[in-house]
């Protein structure tokens, strides 16, 4: 009877856990992203890490690698080159994934990319870059990763917007648009599945310590003439806190998210912004 007893309480623990899902981590290279696949690794959970750059992916996974193994914890990662704006770079993407790992039960949908112009300069490649990599993109993932989970009854999707889903920014109006598209997205979604054991949010990071960022102070500096000190500390203003959010912030909030326990919490898009929005 001990023993049953026993087994019976490791069952209820690991319905209760992350331990031995799939989650696959779009953008997983650097920032957000890593920070992500990081979290979800120390949590027991099998993590694809997906890009469109093989250098940077590999360096990432090394990375995870090595962490894991100096913290003495198994961890099971592996790395996909994979276009999420393409169709077809999708579709093997995640072939390939499942093919080593199972079924994604878990997808977070990170990959991003950011560039600004005047409303009047924005060109229309430009619209519809910002638009294939924020927007299509998270369709195009949550529509390979959808059916297995509601096949299974449980899933987790969360898109990372931004802020800039949830207000407006100058100079970024493409980005902006689908930065809401991603959010429109998401509600719509998270409604369709709500009955399915499926869960569907977004996180809406404000200016955060990664590459992007990184970019947008150079151009600051380039087109204003400003100190990199003075372009971050104007980016940071925005913050009621006056600072940059860190990635590990923002992977605690979808960690979070990821857990089974928070299976009330669908269709949100939860600010990390120091209370830049309200």
């Amino acid at each position: 009877m001990m023993q049953n007893d026993t087994q019976m309480r490791m069952s209820e623990l690991a319905e209760q856990s992350l331990i031995g899902k799939h989650a696959l981590v779009t953008g997983g290279g650097s920032g957000i992203g890593l920070a992500i696949a990081r979290a979800l690794l120390k949590q027991g959970v099998k993590v694809t890490i997906t890009g469109r750059t093989e250098g940077r992916l590999n360096e990432a996974l090394q990375q995870l690698e090595n962490e894991a193994a100096t913290a003495g914890v198994g961890a099971t990662v592996m790395a996909v080159v994979m276009d999420v704006s393409d169709a077809e770079s999708v579709r093997q993407g995640f072939a390939q994934a499942r093919a080593n790992m199972g079924e994604i039960d878990i997808l977070i949908n990170n990959a991003g990319q950011a560039g600004s112009a005047p409303f009047l300069k924005t060109s229309v490649e430009h619209w519809q870059q910002m638009l294939s990599v924020n927007l299509t993109g998270c369709f195009l993932c949550s529509q390979e990763a959808l059916s297995a989970m509601i096949k299974s009854g449980w899933g987790r999707i969360i898109n990372v917007a931004s802020t800039a889903a949830l207000k407006g920014y100058a100079y970024v109006a493409a980005y902006c648009a689908a930065k809401h598209g991603v959010l429109g997205l998401t509600r719509a979604l998270a409604v369709e599945v709500a009955q399915k054991g499926v869960t569907v949010n977004a996180v809406c990071p404000g200016f955060t310590e990664t590459d992007i960022v990184q970019e947008a102070i150079r151009n600051i500096v380039e087109k204003t003439g400003r100190s990199e000190a003075e372009a971050r500390t104007e980016l940071a203003s925005a913050n009621p806190q006056k600072r940059l959010i860190q990635p590990q912030e923002v992977a605690d909030t979808v960690l979070w998210l990821c857990q089974p326990s928070s299976a009330a919490q669908n269709g949100q898009a939860i600010a990390i912004a120091g209370g830049e929005v309200m």
